[in-house]
């Protein structure tokens, strides 16, 4: 899991079908090697924009969805509470 904060919506009016119904957003990572990437995620739990949240990848995210098949690489498994302070963010 990587830590992130959600930073826009993401619209697709054409995508594929397996996705539609699916809220997409743009998250940047927080902290680690990896602190700065920005990824397009899917949010399942009502997060919104600023918000730091937990992303899964891979097939974890998937097996969220409960579906093998749909092309997610990367799923909000969480929100972080806005007392929880952590080093990583300064990174």
């Amino acid at each position: 899991m990587v830590t992130a904060r959600l930073i826009d919506n993401i619209w697709a009016t054409r995508k594929a079908e397996a996705l539609n119904g699916c809220k997409l957003m743009l998250a940047q990572v927080i902290g680690g090697a990896r602190a700065g990437e920005q990824l397009v995620v899917v949010d399942t739990i009502s997060a919104g924009i600023g918000d730091r949240v937990m992303i899964t990848t891979g097939s974890s995210a998937r097996r969220m969805l409960k579906d093998d098949e749909i092309p997610v690489d990367a799923v909000v498994v969480g929100i972080i509470d806005e007392d929880c302070t952590f080093d990583m963010e300064h990174a």
